[in-house]
């Protein structure tokens, strides 16, 4: 009888393998990457692991120097960063406490209106090297304008999701485009950023706490009453070694090695649960818009989960706080869940690439990552310090890391500048993504920006950008004076 039920165990294998097989190589590329980005110390120049990992990855593909991996793991990662992606806004607001405005309007005013002037900003940009530039002498298509955006505010988990509208709408090739532009800005983010740093510092821009405030912060931290200001994630929020001193959630509190998993569990639930509304979000948004039809029906048919996914984090947050359930929620463990699969989003994300076409591209790539470039240093050091409320700089230079790679980008930026994080810029910030996030990024507008710019034309979309930068810029720099 065994040797009866040997085919169909085989089969069974077979099955299992199939997607076993490409996650095992992937964790053990990362697990090498972060081995050697360790060693050499990666992390001091801003730089994630998780992106050589993902190099390393590329070096193996087919049409790589080494080809060692098959094609079928390769077209498996592929298709992985929207999930990958999806679970990291699940995880984003779990374990956050719900915002409370009140005194915090005033900075969350100004940062959602220099968000807007990035962003915007970028589709404009965008649109002149295209019309100008990339459409006359190479004959490209007008919805590459959007890759800015998608690429260095969305990053690659957005670039990833965006590539089956660039093949509909005839650009071929844009979902590898917009994945070496994340990278591109991933990487400006960190090194110039750094510089960034370095020339905010040698100018004075940067925010010193007073004697009593810098002692106070020692003093919580040799008593443990501060999360570990040293530790953070390359591509995702912040990781503490450990939880604050405050009560331990009754997950925690539980002895022995049972404890942890059962943390995991509950918090890997928890995050499934957000994304299971977003995904539930999303076939009801699909009901109402084959009723509707026209143009809705399109956006919503190209709008991801992952946006709705970061609202059902939020309604999930909130029945843990109407129901005093906030202790299932760990913030440690969120941040891992969120920070690991960020990691495997990259490495997935960069190993898939298609590099002959990277080679054949290099034109449009480098025209568009210097002006993205460009558009977000200038916002950055002329209206940042005009528009926003002191600090002004940690407030800026946190949105030039988020719009310039990932948010992680932004944070470690942050860190970096504004010793150790004693200024209150993380609050209004963490607001503004929340409010922004479904819209910009990959959300509604990112969906929608590649259907405008192919039913409207260039000139039209790059006109309606320029009105929204101009808006948000003349209202930010008239309230920054009224209130000065």
């Amino acid at each position: 009888m065994p040797f009866l039920e040997l085919p169909e165990t085989s089969r069974t294998f077979a099955f299992l393998a199939r997607p076993l097989l490409p996650l095992a190589l992937l964790a053990a590329l990362l697990v090498l990457g972060r081995w050697i980005g360790k060693g050499i110390q990666m992390k001091r120049l801003g730089l994630p692991e998780s992106l050589l990992a993902g190099g390393l990855g590329l070096l193996l593909a087919p049409g790589s120097p080494l080809p060692l991996l098959p094609a079928a793991v390769i077209s498996f990662w592929a298709d992985l960063p929207l999930a990958l992606l999806t679970l990291v806004f699940g995880s984003l607001l779990v374990a956050k406490p719900l915002p409370k405005l009140g005194p915090l309007w005033r900075p969350l005013r100004a940062q959602i209106l220099l968000a807007l002037v990035l962003a915007f900003g970028q589709f404009l940009v965008g649109a002149l090297v295209v019309g100008l530039v990339l459409q006359p002498w190479l004959g490209l298509s007008p919805v590459m304008a959007c890759l800015i955006e998608v690429a260095f505010e969305g990053g690659h988990g957005s670039a990833a999701a965006m590539g089956p509208t660039y093949e509909r709408l005839g650009l071929e090739g844009g979902q590898d485009l917009g994945l070496a532009m994340a990278t591109v800005g991933l990487l400006t983010a960190s090194l110039v950023g750094g510089l960034l740093v370095v020339w905010g510092r040698g100018h004075g821009w940067l925010a010193i706490p007073s004697p009593g405030e810098a002692q106070l912060a020692e003093t919580l931290q040799a008593s443990g009453a501060l999360e570990n200001p040293g530790a953070s994630a390359g591509n995702g929020p912040a990781t503490p070694d450990a939880e604050p001193s405050s009560p331990a959630p009754a997950v925690d509190a539980e002895p022995g090695s049972q404890a942890m998993p059962a943390r995991w569990l509950a918090n890997l639930g928890l995050a499934g649960v957000a994304v299971a509304l977003g995904w539930g979000a999303q076939l009801l948004l699909g009901l109402a818009a084959d009723r509707l039809g026209g143009g809705v029906a399109v956006v919503v048919s190209a709008l991801p989960v992952f946006p709705l996914a970061l609202l059902g984090s939020l309604l999930v947050r909130w029945v843990l706080e109407r129901w005093n359930l906030t202790d299932w929620a760990s913030v440690p463990v969120q941040q891992r869940i969120g920070t690991l699969a960020a990691d495997l989003l990259i490495v997935a994300a960069t190993a898939s690439l298609d590099l002959g076409l990277l080679v054949r591209g290099w034109q449009p790539l480098l025209a568009l990552s210097l002006a993205g470039l460009a558009w977000n240093l200038g916002v950055v050091v002329l209206l940042g310090r005009r528009l926003m409320p002191a600090p002004w700089f940690e407030r800026s230079l946190v949105e030039f890391g988020q719009a310039t790679g990932v948010v992680a980008s932004g944070l470690l930026l942050l860190q970096m500048a504004e010793a150790e994080g004693r200024t209150e810029v993380l609050t209004p910030f963490s607001i503004k993504q929340l409010l922004l996030q479904p819209l910009l990024a990959g959300g509604l507008i990112t969906v929608a920006a590649p259907l405008a710019v192919d039913s409207w034309g260039l000139l039209a979309w790059g006109g309606l950008c320029l009105a929204v930068v101009l808006g948000a810029g003349g209202l930010g720099l008239w309230l920054a004076k009224v209130e000065a």
